[in-house]
């Protein structure tokens, strides 16, 4: 799973190398592609608005518009701009100072998700792309749509269902940012005392408060960027892959917001992707390093440990790029860690109810409500990871 998270960081910081490059493309080839692209994304947008109308005439202009655009030429400006954020990325990690980019990115990724969110309501608006009740009366069925040229819908919905939200390796690195940002830091050590309950109750109602939270914003903003990518990309035809993935994904916000909705998209993507890469890679570092010292590799050393987390970020972030340069395909190599993570959260969910059960104090109090949900989650990790592992294996 560790290798295919590294694929994933891969696919993301090729996102960013893409996003880059269509806003400061480095070669006269990456211009040319950014307009040849920027052509047939806007054609293929207009021709399916032409056939909601009915529009006989434009549509049949549109398609002869869409059969002359010539080939993509070939450009690798994504990934010269991936190395120089790689670059980048491993002098952050070195010095470890990413408050001010933290703070930065806040409020970068919340501003582009708010807009996705009014885009998607604003959508409404637009006859060809609304979506009606019935489209997701019949998207909330319990059935899976048909496999088209190989695809296979149900393993796609697990690899996705091992990454939306909180995934396996989100999972494993929440607890260093528990501890990064000061999370029971005054608790203390475990005693019989009731000033300790007291303190332990008080940062465990903080850690509710945190998973409620999220699980709120991650799911609400997951179900707006599903309808829009089903609204745009679904009725459009148009599969965000290989270099042209960010391009395409910025079609959803064309109908909304014309030719602006590139740039917006392009600033939220850099936002969200480089966010989403330092602080995984960040979070990876610190986990390689403990779980060779807890395993006896290496010695359970301070010093050791801060000079390994630094090497560790040199190391993963080149990794990454090579990743990308030698396998230029980021939905897929995105997929194959979520398959990896969906493989792994039995495993998690083993290791919580140890915890539950063997580790934890029965003082702090529990509900058999939330046990029987824990038992479940447990069981329904199980089964996603054996069908998982049996379509790997003899599929």
């Amino acid at each position: 799973m560790f290798l295919s998270i590294l694929g994933q960081q891969g696919g993301i910081i090729g996102g960013v190398g893409q996003a880059m490059a269509i806003t400061f493309p480095l070669t006269e080839a990456g211009e040319i592609k950014n307009k040849i692209l920027s052509e047939k994304i806007t054609t293929t947008i207009k021709l399916n608005e032409a056939k909601a109308k009915k529009d006989f005439d434009q549509l049949k202009k549109l398609e002869e518009k869409l059969a002359s655009i010539p080939q993509l030429p070939s450009s690798r400006d994504d990934l010269i701009w991936s190395i120089l954020i790689a670059s980048f990325t491993i002098i952050l990690l070195i010095n470890g100072k990413f408050s001010l980019i933290e703070k930065f990115c806040i409020i970068l990724v919340s501003s582009f998700t708010l807009i996705t969110i009014l885009n998607l309501f604003a959508l409404q608006s637009h006859g060809s792309w609304a979506i009606k009740m019935d489209e997701i009366v019949h998207g909330l069925s319990f059935s899976f749509p048909e496999a088209i040229n190989g695809s296979k819908p149900l393993l796609t919905a697990i690899a996705t269902f091992g990454i939306i939200g909180v995934g396996a390796s989100e999972i494993l690195v929440y607890p260093y940012w528990c501890i990064e940002k000061g999370y029971g830091a005054f608790t203390g050590k475990r005693n019989d005392s009731s000033e300790w309950l007291y303190r332990a109750k008080g940062w465990i109602k903080v850690m509710k408060w945190d998973a409620w939270g999220s699980m709120i914003v991650y799911t609400f903003c997951t179900i707006a960027f599903y309808l829009l990518g089903a609204s745009i990309l679904g009725r459009s035809g148009l599969l965000p892959a290989g270099g042209e993935m960010i391009q395409t994904l910025s079609s959803m916000y064309r109908p909304v917001f014309g030719e602006w909705a590139q740039m917006i998209f392009l600033i939220g993507a850099v936002a969200v992707l480089f966010s989403t890469f330092f602080v995984a890679l960040a979070g990876q570092s610190r986990m390689a390093v403990d779980a060779l010292m807890t395993s006896g590799i290496l010695p359970q050393e301070n010093k050791l440990r801060t000079k390994l987390i630094k090497i560790f970020g040199v190391i993963f972030p080149t990794l990454c790029v090579m990743c990308y340069a030698f396998f230029p395909k980021p939905v897929f190599l995105i997929l194959v860690s979520g398959s990896m993570q969906a493989l792994m959260l039995p495993i998690v969910g083993f290791a919580v109810l140890f915890f539950r059960y063997k580790l934890s104090d029965s003082r702090l109090g529990y509900s058999k409500v939330w046990d029987i949900f824990l038992w479940v989650s447990f069981v329904s990790f199980i089964v996603i990871g054996a069908y998982q592992l049996y379509s790997k294996i003899f599929d």
